[in-house]
C-alpha cells in the first residue's frame, strides 16, 4: 500500500439530493414494512409522516470504491470491512440535499504478515447551511498490506459487551432477495448478486452487504429499545465477525446500561455470531 498517496488524497465533496422515495427504499431494503398494518412501521415506508432511519446515512454521499484506485496499491480482493460506526448529530429529514466530506483519519500497521487497519470517516452536512447531521466511520482491514507504516491516531475501540443491565431481544428474518433490493441504494458489488462471482470469492452463494445487516441491526434496535422512534437512536457501532446470507434470521441480544446499549447479532440458522461489540446510544 502507498501510505503517502492514501493520507494525502483529497476527496472531492459529494453533493447529493435524496427524496422520500429513497428514504422508503432504504427502509424496505433493511426489513422495515414487513407488516404494512403496523402504523409504527408504516411511517418508515409510507410518505405520510415519513421518518428516515438513522443508518441511511451510510449510503448518502459515499465517494464510491475509492480505495481500489490504482495509486493506493491496495490488494482489494483481500480487504475486509471490519467495523462500522455512526454518530447522529441531527436527525436526518426524510428528504434533503446533503454534502459528504470524507477523509482517512488513521492507519495502523499491524506488521508485514498481519495487515493494516485504515480508518475512514465521512461527515454528512446539510447543503443549505453546512450543519453537521451525521458522522459515518468505517474500519477497513487490509489483510495483505501490512508493513506500510502508521498515520494519525485511531479512534477509541468499541466497548466490550456488558453482562449486567436490562436484557432485550429481537429478531428478523431477512428475505432471500434482500441483497438484490439493498444494492439499489448504490452498492452494486456483484458479490451480492452474481452466484458465479460470489463463488470466485469463496462463498457458495451471494452474501448480504455488511451495511445491509448493519441497517437491519439498527432497525431492530429502533423497534426494541427506541419505542419505534428513529430519532432516539443517536449512535450505532458494530464489529463485523462473519458474513450473512440472504434469507437467514438475524437475532439481536443485548443489555441496556447507564452508558448505552450493548449487543451482539447472530445468524440463527447457523448459530453464527455475525456482529460483536455492538454499542448504541439511545435518548
Amino acid at each position: 500500500m502507498n501510505l503517502t498517496a492514501l493520507i494525502t488524497h483529497k476527496f472531492p465533496t459529494q453533493r447529493v439530493s435524496y427524496a422520500a422515495r429513497d428514504t422508503m427504499l432504504y427502509a424496505l431494503s433493511v426489513g422495515a414494512g414487513a407488516n404494512p398494518l403496523n402504523a409504527r412501521d408504516l411511517k418508515l415506508v409510507y410518505e405520510k409522516d415519513l421518518c428516515a432511519l438513522p443508518s441511511m446515512a451510510t449510503v448518502l454521499a459515499y465517494p464510491g470504491v475509492w480505495i481500489n484506485e490504482p495509486q493506493f496499491r491496495v490488494d482489494y480482493l483481500k480487504l475486509l470491512h471490519g467495523e462500522q460506526d455512526l454518530t447522529v448529530h441531527k436527525t436526518l429529514p426524510p428528504q434533503a440535499e446533503v454534502l459528504g466530506e470524507s477523509r482517512v483519519t488513521a492507519v495502523v500497521d499491524k506488521g508485514p504478515d498481519r495487515g493494516a487497519l485504515v480508518y475512514f470517516s465521512r461527515e454528512i452536512r446539510a447543503a443549505n447551511d453546512r450543519e453537521l447531521c451525521c458522522t459515518v466511520s468505517s474500519t477497513l482491514f487490509l489483510r495483505a498490506d501490512g508493513g506500510c507504516g502508521n498515520y494519525g491516531v485511531p479512534p477509541a475501540p468499541l466497548p466490550s459487551e456488558s453482562v449486567t443491565g436490562e436484557k432485550f431481544h429481537d429478531q428478523l428474518r431477512t428475505t432471500a432477495n434482500m441483497a438484490l433490493l439493498y444494492r439499489l441504494n448504490g452498492d452494486l458489488n456483484p458479490i451480492h448478486a452474481d452466484p458465479v462471482i460470489a463463488g470466485q470469492a469463496g462463498f457458495d452463494r451471494p452474501i448480504l452487504h455488511g451495511l445491509c445487516s448493519y441497517g437491519v441491526a439498527g432497525y431492530m434496535l429502533i423497534r426494541s429499545v427506541c419505542d419505534h422512534d428513529p430519532a432516539r437512536l443517536r449512535s450505532l457501532g458494530v464489529r463485523f465477525s462473519s458474513p450473512v446470507y440472504p434469507g437467514e434470521t438475524l437475532s439481536i441480544d443485548g443489555t441496556r446500561t447507564a452508558d448505552g446499549v450493548h449487543f451482539r447479532v447472530t445468524a440463527l440458522e447457523r448459530n453464527q455470531i455475525v456482529m460483536t461489540n455492538g454499542y448504541a446510544r439511545v435518548n
